[in-house]
């Protein structure tokens, strides 16, 4: 069980192993921040780390993680990272392709609040990479994102203790409610911009234009 190894992995390695579960959050999607985080505030509670270091190991490990998928789209390209995506176990190229749409639409923005959306979270590296975004700037919006999330989730886990897996079933609804909205609004921007093109407007001629960096 995943909880259970996370458990274990953070009571032998301590800020470490924290720091790892963490970072297989962005490397592989499916495992989700919303459980681990609560987890490492499980751990803090019991006296394992305290939960300052709590939060400075699971943002380490959110921006290590992040930094790895970043240096991976800026080799793959946007075609073979597409292809590579395509290979993620329960991941769908349109979680990828719906990512880089918010990234070309609020380019530095979309980096600093895709940390704290469900699945996008995990994606929004992606684009960064493959547009090459200016590194340091990447790394200053990553770790300021990576730490409002993870502050949320380990602070819930460490004030429930015993009882942090009430954190899940809440930021289940909460990840719904989100993915609804982005999709809605991905939906609403790419009508807009082919009733613009039909129309003949200009500055419409693509529905997603590229970020001027």
């Amino acid at each position: 069980m995943l909880a259970e190894w996370a458990v274990s992995l953070m009571e032998s390695m301590g800020g470490v192993g924290a720091a790892v579960v963490v970072g297989l959050d962005n490397l592989f999607p499916p495992i989700p921040s919303e459980l681990v985080l609560p987890l490492a505030g499980f751990s803090a509670s019991k006296g394992v780390f305290s939960l300052p270091a709590a939060l400075f190991w699971t943002t380490l490990g959110s921006v290590a993680g992040a930094v790895v998928v970043y240096f991976a789209g800026m080799l793959l390209g946007r075609t073979r990272t597409r292809a590579l995506v395509a290979r993620i176990p329960l991941v769908r190229v349109a979680d990828f392709d719906r990512t880089e749409a918010w990234f070309t639409r609020h380019g530095t923005k979309a980096v600093f609040f895709g940390r704290m959306v469900p699945l996008f979270r995990s994606f929004i590296s992606l684009p960064a990479g493959v547009e090459r975004m200016n590194l340091p700037k990447f790394l200053v919006l990553t770790t300021l994102g990576s730490l409002i999330w993870n502050t949320l989730f380990v602070s819930a886990g460490y004030l429930l203790g015993e009882n942090w897996h009430r954190v899940e079933a809440y930021a289940g609804i909460f990840q719904k409610l989100v993915l609804v909205a982005v999709a809605a609004a991905v939906v609403l921007f790419v009508v807009t911009r082919l009733r613009q093109r039909s129309k003949g407007d200009p500055e419409a001629t693509a529905v997603l234009p590229r970020v001027k960096r």
